[in-house]
């Protein structure tokens, strides 16, 4: 059998081509060649599916398709070489279900009040009238919320340290200098002036701080702490062990990352589409406003338009452009193409979600859709799926509802320029280009009285 079609250009063009133009090189791709599509890099063919069908073919087919640690080694160097995506087998089964557990209902009741605390300190300090850039400010908090709500670093010193290595690691190559600079010296590691030696230092930094933490929180023994440190540390592993220092450090890697940047990102985004779109702001602040001065979080995050507001931000613009890729180990037929042992496949989740089929009007932001019919998780997979599906993505959804709920119930923001926020791809993330360029008009009245969203001192 013939295996799917794809371009004849040599792989490092294609990626040129991507790195210029991420969604429309996608685009043109999938409208030449359809739903699943094959690039060669080297002797390598690599098969991108946006097929529902194919894509519950690659999830659920664990016998002759594996979701390989070894695929995701690039991203040992932000996440530890025991991160959960390195792992594999009943050691990868175990940790995921370790941090699974950190997120259970009582728990994550609790981490919604403070939440919605931290939210509205760091907002608070924004001048009204004063134009900011709201990315970095949503970054500040959901990189909080990692550190202080999931991690359980109280604030000080310390966690004041992390906060800045992860912003400074989640920035670093991502300004047009860094990537000249990375295009003239390579990965080569000369000393901290260079790109990438200046990468293993914060990468070395923020790996010491974090062990240290775990040292000493270990040493301290409270059971009664209820955050994801001490879960770990506490953990038995699947031979009935403790977790090492090591291994408890680079399995809290992951979680933070996700929690500042794919969640900072989605919530950036819904800030921009909320505020570019009247009709869909005031049937938001309708919907809030209908809770009453003082909401329980879990109230909030039970909203059906709010979370309907979230998944288009995540459909339209996913954080996650691909799902974790997978390798073919034994011959196996994918959407009627035979695939050799060696072939990698990865769910193109962009393309998914931008099916005409699926999705009318693909291109414009119309939370209705999610009201009006409930899609597969093959049909709209923000966090991947299958075995590598992202562990904190119900976590993300329930950090983007309350953010976006305290910042949009208590200040009223604009945009600053009418001109469309374009898409900047870095890494796995999409962000917007120039951060959503905000300016707070005013402190929001609930129905004509100052209004108390949370209760509890920060």
């Amino acid at each position: 059998m013939k295996v799917p079609p794809g371009p004849k250009t040599p792989f490092w063009l294609l990626n040129l081509q991507f790195e210029a133009d991420p969604f429309g090189y996608m685009d043109a791709i999938s409208k030449r060649y359809g739903d699943i599509v094959t690039l060669m890099s080297g002797s390598t063919p690599i098969v991108y599916v946006s097929n529902p069908l194919g894509i519950k073919e690659v999830f659920t087919n664990t016998k002759e398709i594996a979701a390989k640690g070894a695929l995701n080694q690039n991203f040992a160097l932000g996440t530890g070489n025991q991160g959960v995506l390195q792992l594999d087998g009943l050691v990868h089964k175990n940790r995921r279900k370790l941090l699974m557990q950190s997120f259970h209902g009582a728990r994550m009741q609790a981490c919604g009040q403070r939440i919605c605390e931290l939210t509205e300190k760091i907002m608070s300090k924004q001048v009204i009238g004063k134009p900011f850039v709201a990315y970095p400010t949503i970054e500040d908090i959901t990189l909080r919320v990692g550190i202080e709500v999931v991690m359980g670093l109280q604030k000080g010193e310390c966690s004041d340290k992390i906060k800045h290595l992860f912003v400074s690691l989640l920035r670093d190559g991502k300004s047009p200098i860094d990537k000249i600079l990375r295009s003239i010296f390579g990965q080569r590691d000369l000393g901290k002036w260079s790109p990438e030696g200046y990468l293993l230092h914060l990468r070395q930094e923020l790996f010491q701080l974090l062990y240290t933490e775990v040292e000493e929180r270990r040493s301290q023994a409270n059971f009664s702490r209820p955050d994801m440190l001490s879960d770990l540390i506490f953990a038995k592993d699947e031979t009935g062990q403790p977790l090492s220092n090591e291994e408890v450090r680079d399995l809290l890697l992951s979680p933070i990352f996700a929690a500042g940047d794919a969640s900072g990102t989605a919530i950036a985004w819904s800030l921009y589409w909320i505020h570019r779109l009247p009709n869909v702001r005031s049937r938001l602040l309708s919907e809030l406003d209908s809770l009453g001065e003082n909401p329980d979080p879990m109230s909030i995050v039970a909203l059906p338009y709010l979370s309907a507001v979230c998944n288009e931000a995540l459909r339209i613009y996913p954080t996650q452009l691909f799902a974790f890729p997978r390798l073919v180990e034994s011959t196996v037929e994918v959407m009627g193409y035979e695939l050799n042992p060696g072939t990698v496949l990865i769910a193109n989740i962009y393309s998914t979600h931008q099916r005409e089929d699926l999705y009318p009007a693909r291109k414009e932001f119309q939370p209705e859709r999610f009201l009006e019919k409930q899609f597969s998780p093959y049909e709209f997979l923000p966090f991947g799926g299958g075995s590598r599906v992202c562990i904190g993505g119900t976590f993300a959804l329930f950090e983007m509802k309350l953010i976006l709920a305290t910042i949009l119930s208590r200040y009223q923001l604009e945009l600053v320029s009418k001109r469309p926020e374009r898409p900047k791809f870095g890494g796995l993330i999409c962000y917007p280009a120039s951060g959503v360029k905000m300016v707070m008009c005013d402190r929001r009245q609930h129905q004509g009285q100052s209004q108390t969203f949370v209760v509890g001192s920060v």
